[in-house]
């Protein structure tokens, strides 16, 4: 993980540990948006990472989709 997507990452960690146990595991989407931001951190790091999270937090509303939802794979430069 980069410095600038563990930076990132150090908020969504808290909400799990602090906030998450007070809301309840009713997420609309499968992974849960906080697992959704620390994976799209882990796999396109800080800028592209924190987008995908950002991207995913606003769709989660009553009008936004839900079931399962991975993160986008990194494209392969080398398959263009």
């Amino acid at each position: 993980m980069s410095p600038l997507a563990w930076i990132f990452s150090l908020p969504v960690k808290g909400y799990r540990v602090i906030f998450s146990p007070w809301v309840g595991y009713n997420c609309r989407f499968q992974p849960t948006c906080s697992q959704y931001a620390l994976d799209a951190l882990k796999e396109h790091g800080g800028l592209i990472g924190g987008f995908y999270a950002a991207r995913r937090i606003l769709r989660c509303n009553p009008w936004g989709g839900c079931g399962y939802d991975p993160v986008p794979p990194k494209k392969d430069p080398s398959n263009t």
